[in-house]
């Protein structure tokens, strides 16, 4: 089988507190969408998966809707950067940002190692429109899916990104945005990834539209949004907490847009793996193949898995058997099945 990338540039309580902190949209500007001035950001990171010591990132603002939006923004180092490049967008959750984030998940360093973009936007209010419903703090619920739109297609005319080869990831709410835009712009990206995050459901439900590789990871233990989803949640005075199905559900929801067969699973070490695997789906006119995983990992929380940063009180452990930021930008680059996947159970 091709790989992915080849076939890709044919196509352009505690729970209460806890859900309160992390969880859960331009019509386009009649112009471009403007740049503003860049600033340095001097914030630290953490060390991470890779060797390469990524350049410093810049703090970028993009007007869109008119609204001045916010970005960090990481560019491989010189050596790396002849030709066009892969953009990965990674969403940040409820009540954080940009910069934790990129603590959070390294992503900076192992990406920019690969001779990746990486782009850190900056939520409104320190959150994301993942649903589809209109709420008093976010009254056009589509207002972050533009804005997505609008810093992809700002980045591949000033920083050479390679629109065959964009992904989108995210934790918890920015988790659930990642796989809000990869299902409403399955074109728009060739893989997606979420962390503690889930497809919303209820009036807010979103569903997937057209084939895109996806991988959900998820912990066996969430205390915040649980693994069978959220189909009740409790009251936030400030912003309503979306409803989600549950991960598996989530991840068949995507497997079925891409036509894909019957899952298999297997037992990993420190975590199960079920794979759907599609091929010759439609997308845009064109015809991809490629998997949607799902990573249930044991013995974790409402946390990133291999992240060196302490996860607030409440949200569970972190898991050092699975490195996910290393797991997911493999994912990205070949997101077809696994060679030494046999029959599952």
């Amino acid at each position: 089988m091709r790989s992915f990338r080849e076939r890709a540039r044919r196509w352009p309580g505690a729970l209460a507190l806890a859900l309160a902190l992390p969880l859960a949209g331009c019509a386009t500007d009649s112009g471009r969408p403007a740049a503003a001035p860049p600033a340095s950001d001097s914030s630290g990171t953490g060390g991470g998966s890779g060797t390469a010591t990524p350049p410093p990132g810049t703090r970028e603002r993009l007007r869109v809707d008119g609204d001045v939006r916010q970005y960090l923004l990481h560019r491989p180092a010189a050596s790396a950067a002849d030709g066009p490049r892969p953009l990965v967008v990674a969403f940040h959750g409820r009540g954080a940002d940009a910069a934790e984030m990129r603590a959070k998940t390294r992503l900076e360093q192992a990406a920019t190692a690969r001779g990746m973009l990486v782009a850190f936007p900056e939520g409104l209010g320190h959150g994301w429109g993942a649903g589809t419903r209109a709420t008093k703090r976010r009254p056009d619920p589509g207002l972050d899916v533009r804005f997505t739109e609008a810093l992809v297609q700002h980045l591949v005319r000033t920083e050479r990104a390679d629109p065959a080869r964009v992904y989108v990831a995210g934790f918890s709410n920015g988790g659930s945005m990642a796989l809000r835009v990869a299902a409403e712009r399955p074109a728009l990206f060739a893989g997606a990834a979420s962390v503690s995050g889930q497809l919303p459901t209820g009036d807010a439900a979103v569903e997937p539209t057209g084939p895109v590789p996806v991988m959900v990871v998820y912990g066996a233990d969430d205390p915040v949004r649980p693994l069978a989803g959220l189909p009740s949640p409790p009251p936030d005075p400030e912003e309503p907490i979306l409803a989600t199905r549950s991960a598996r559900d989530t991840a068949a929801a995507f497997a079925a847009a891409a036509g894909a067969g019957e899952p298999v699973t297997r037992a990993e070490k420190g975590y199960d793996r079920t794979e759907w695997r599609f091929e010759n789906a439609s997308v845009g006119g064109r015809r991809a193949d490629g998997t949607v995983r799902l990573l249930v990992v044991h013995d974790a929380g409402h946390t990133w898995p291999g992240s060196t940063l302490p996860p607030p009180n409440g949200f569970g452990p972190v898991s050092k058997d699975l490195d996910a930021t290393g797991t997911i930008l493999d994912f990205f680059a070949d997101p077809g099945p696994d060679p030494d996947s046999g029959p599952g159970r």
